[in-house]
């Protein structure tokens, strides 16, 4: 009984209900109020229920027929009065009247029936069940008469048109299981039969039940004068973001066959027809049965629901519970975790064992305990804490019909709860609840020991269901997150399967495992929604999600990597959508050498040796250069490359592959013509190849040199041809075998424009050819781009004839006037067709890359003749060179050295990054930090004035060295 302390207050509410009431007319009600049988409870609800005792001031009458009579009897007469109201109905407004009506009385009369311990727990929520299924049957009941009277539906039997109508309301939840709370919404699930609803001929079925499930939520949820009778909740539909409110028999079984989720099994463990064809909805639930209930013991199951419960639960703290503002449902020891105790064990066995596949929470407790699941202790216990609860709760909302289930927070509204729910005061309201909620908490974490190496110390993260959990909010804006229900959203979407890389369990439960720690490896590095919505696009485009997961959860270190790319680099993001594996080669700790040529060379030839044929070959080239390229890329990002070994790296793998396919090319083309006699070919590397400096999106700089037997006029293949045409020939072929786009995409771009006559010429040039031409016909542009010209692939005995030849060509006297005029109007075309693009345009800016690059190549040309052994095609060697020579001041080369590797680690990093120019306004605090990290600055701002007094000084020593403006 409720403990009465405003005696004042009540007598105060009996006299306003007095003066309504006859007593001739309301015996019971006036004897009650005089002191007789259930004076205590009315005194209760005046004092502690605003909601109750305004249903009964508002309808003395129905206060009267509730005392005058036995609960379950007055229910009984309120459905039959609804009933035959709503069968009488001339319209949608005198049904929503009557359901309020219904839904009033119910309230009233199961209130004080609980309030009076007249009832116990399962007669409560099986009563507000009994209502709601009532309620929707009705309504629907209404709705298919209406339809039937417009000529759109053909009741097989008119006087029941509900039965074998096609369409299905699923009771979920605690509707489902007959654990209604006292001011629960609804949760349904509709469903429609295509192929057997009585529809009049022609009409489409979806549009037709989409519109009834439209109007039954209407009918039940609309505010009213009259008040509203449940709030309905759809979303527990397969994926709601994405589908009608009613959804056919056949996408529905195709969604939960093949991105059916876990906690869609446990939400289907209560699923039960309510309303509608009956028949209909069983045969559907029986048809689940292989996707709810496995076959063997589940615990791939449990290790979902077991990564579901560190999201929810992650932080493991055992801090003391407060009682003030503690959530009953969601909170430690809560109804969530007892209901989840049993679910998870359901899931488990049920495939095996049909007595653990009830509904009912303590039905399957006593089911658990009884197929030696859990203990007699625990089933009792847990039995008593779940009735104690669900009293509080009911009794929570029983005080203003809201849906909460949190505890007041203020001391004065905890008091008027406590003495509301039969407590003397707060302490011993607290007493009886915190032992509860221990007890709770004792036998939940028993059912998950092993914790797993995921479980993380940041808060709730909960993304399973329909609604966001305010826990969770709280958590993802802690870490940084600026639209928290955005991402839930977007991770919930995930598990729908909307993207064939989510379409597997595997991945799914993966991927469960993982959001924790890569929520958190997101916001360690800034702008996390950004960077989680380029995972959501990798995911999008993603063709398996298990691979990449499963690398992930056994490599939990790799996420940190993972948030980088997402963060700042998109161009490495793009590797892992087609590659997954790339991530591999960050565990390969022989990949640590990976600039040995050796280990390269190794490497490729075994991975082209797994090719079947010539375009397995190229399309292999193309996964291990790519995937070579990420190691690179992600090293670097996570600071364990030095941007200014990156170019060696990457200029090394080229070598390798443009080797490789040389041969493969050579084999291909000999088979058909054979080749010419004596036939030897080089390969100049020119450029950022030919000097080790290349980045993850230079072009190859390519010269193609070749020699033959002077009297050689054919090749001695089944096809002869004369060697020009071969030598030709193998070169487009090895053009194409390094940029044409295969199906894995294209290795490297090609530019032959360095060759002699650039594009006018052949593509393949006879060394004496080539010999004559740099000695009589070259630019100094030509001479310039010979100062980092290497042979990097072919004959070796040609190559160094090749060697020697540059060496001859680089160390002619040459005139000074001429070289300085040439080389500043060079740079002046330059600067004309491709700078003005700001102080971020490394390379061409005034000041920038090009200035380095022309003053170390122009000091060469002009004192090679002298000192030979200052000749080098790396630009940082040749400024030390040249200062070792004394043609280089000391201040000047320390400034130039300084620049170019600042220049040099910069680029790297953005051409790992985006590929192109940075433009700093689209770049994120991440980026910005990972160039301040590689520039060694401590701020962007520092860095933007590095960079501009650096551009500043090159450019004035390219005046001091080389003229001009």
């Amino acid at each position: 009984m409720i403990p009465i302390e405003d005696e004042r207050r009540a007598k105060s509410r009996f006299a306003d209900l007095a003066v309504r009431l006859d007593a001739a007319v309301q015996p019971a009600l006036a004897e009650a109020l005089e002191g007789g049988p259930g004076h205590d409870v009315l005194a209760g609800i005046a004092t502690g229920s605003p909601f109750l005792w305004g249903l009964g001031l508002s309808d003395p009458q129905r206060l009267e027929r509730i005392l005058a009579g036995t609960p379950e009897a007055v229910l009984a007469e309120a459905m039959a009065r609804a009933e035959a109201r709503c069968r009488e109905a001339a319209d949608a407004a005198e049904v929503m009247r009557a359901l309020r009506f219904l839904k009033q009385e119910a309230a009233l009369l199961i209130g004080l029936a609980d309030l009076n311990c007249s009832w116990q727990l399962a007669d409560v929520t099986g009563a507000l069940t009994r209502v709601a299924d009532e309620s929707v049957r009705l309504a629907l009941c209404y709705l298919l008469r209406e339809a039937a009277d417009a000529g759109r539906f053909i009741p097989p039997v008119s006087a029941h048109p509900d039965r074998g109508c096609g369409f299905v309301a699923l009771a979920m939840g605690k509707q489902g299981a007959f654990e209604l709370n006292y001011s629960s919404d609804i949760d349904l699930i509709v469903l429609y039969d295509p192929d057997t609803a009585p529809l009049r001929e022609g009409l489409e079925p979806a549009p037709f039940f989409v519109r009834l499930t439209q109007g039954l939520v209407k009918l039940l949820s609309e505010r009213t004068a009259d008040g509203y009778v449940f709030r309905v909740d759809l979303r527990l539909r397969p994926d709601p973001g994405a589908t009608a409110v009613a959804i056919s028999l056949p996408a529905a079984y195709s969604y939960y066959e093949s991105v059916g989720q876990n906690w869609e099994r446990a939400a289907m463990i209560k699923a039960r027809p309510c309303a509608g064809d009956i028949e209909l909805g069983t045969r559907f639930l029986a048809g689940l049965t292989p996707f709810i209930w496995r076959r063997h013991l589940d615990y791939a199951a449990i290790a979902d629901v077991h990564a579901m419960k560190r999201q929810i639960h992650a932080h493991k703290g055992h801090e003391v519970i407060a009682v003030a503002g503690h959530n009953l449902k969601l909170g430690r020891g809560g109804i969530r975790e007892i209901e989840f105790f049993v679910q998870t064990q359901q899931l488990i066995a049920g495939g095996r064992n049909p007595d653990l596949r009830g509904r009912g929470t303590v039905e399957m407790l006593a089911a658990l305990q009884a197929a030696n699941w859990i203990t007699e202790e625990a089933r009792d216990e847990l039995i008593q804490a779940y009735d104690f609860l669900r009293g509080l709760e009911h009794r929570l909302q029983m005080m203003t019909d809201e849906q909460t289930h949190s505890l007041p927070e203020s001391k004065t509204a905890l008091k008027e709860f406590a003495r509301f729910a039969g407590y003397a005061d707060v302490a011993a309201l607290s007493k009886a609840l915190i032992g509860r909620l221990e007890t709770v908490q004792r036998h939940y974490a028993r059912l998950f020991e092993a914790s797993a190496p995921l479980a993380s110390d940041i808060g709730s993260l909960v993304f399973t269901g329909k609604q966001d959990d305010p826990e969770t909010l709280k958590t993802l804006e802690r870490l940084g997150f600026a639209s928290p229900a955005q991402v839930t959203e977007m991770i919930r979407s995930w598990h729908f399967g909307r993207y064939p890389a989510m379409r597997s369990a595997k991945a799914r439960e993966d991927l469960t495992e993982l959001t924790p720690a890569l929520l958190q490896a997101l916001a360690r590095e800034g702008r996390p929604d950004k960077a989680l919505i380029v995972f959501d696009g990798l995911l999008s485009r993603m063709p398996s999600g298990y691979q990449l997961f499963s690398i992930l959860r056994n490599n939990t270190r790799l996420l940190d990597v993972i948030a980088r790319i997402l963060g700042v680099a998109p161009r490495l993001s793009e590797v892992l959508v087609r590659r997954p594996h790339a991530l591999d080669g960050l565990l390969d700790h022989g990949a640590e050498a990976g600039h040995s040529k050796d280990w390269l060379r190794r490497r490729l030839a075994s991975t082209l040796a797994s090719g079947e044929n010539y375009e397995d070959k190229l399309d292999l080239a193309r996964i291990f250069a790519r995937e070579r390229i990420f190691v690179l890329g992600a090293r670097l990002l996570s600071g364990e490359l030095d941007p200014l070994a990156a170019g060696a790296q990457i200029s090394s793998l080229a070598e390798a592959i443009v080797q490789d396919l040389l041969a493969l090319v050579c084999a291909e083309l000999k088979q058909a013509h054979g080749m010419p006699p004596g036939a030897r070919i080089g390969i100049l590397g020119m450029g950022k190849l030919g000097g080790r400096e290349m980045t993850a999106s230079s072009d190859l700089d390519l010269i193609v040199l070749y020699d033959h037997d002077s009297d050689a006029c054919e090749t001695d293949g089944p096809r002869p041809i004369a060697p020009s045409v071969w030598f030709a020939r193998l070169t487009q072929r090895l053009i194409a075998a390094l940029s044409a786009p295969t199906a894995q995409g294209t290795l490297f771009s090609v530019d032959m424009r360095l060759r002699p006559s650039g594009q006018k010429g052949p593509v393949a040039i006879q060394v004496d050819g080539f010999r004559d031409y740099q000695h009589k016909e070259a630019w100094t542009w030509e001479h310039m781009a010979m100062t980092r010209a290497r042979p990097i692939a072919g004959d070796v005995a040609l190559g160094e004839v090749i060697r020697g030849t540059i060496a001859e060509i680089l160390t002619v006297r040459r005139d000074p006037a001429k070289i300085h005029k040439d080389v500043i109007e060079m740079r002046t075309l330059l600067e004309k067709e491709k700078g003005g693009r700001g102080t971020w345009d490394l390379k061409n800016t005034a000041g920038g890359l090009v200035d380095i690059e022309f003053i170390a190549q122009t000091l060469q040309l002009l004192h090679a003749a002298d000192h030979p052994q200052m000749l080098d095609t790396n630009t940082g060697r040749a400024l030390d060179k040249a200062l070792e020579a004394g043609v280089l001041a000391n201040t000047a080369h320390e400034r130039l050295s300084e620049a170019w590797r600042l220049y040099t680690a910069l680029s790297q990093a953005i051409r790992f990054c985006v590929g192109g120019n940075l433009d700093p306004d689209k770049t994120s605090e991440a980026g910005k930090a990972l160039l301040c990290r590689v520039a060694e600055c401590s701020d962007f701002d520092e860095l933007n004035s590095l960079i501009a007094v650096t551009q500043t000084r090159i450019r004035e020593i390219f005046r001091q060295v080389i003229g001009g403006k």
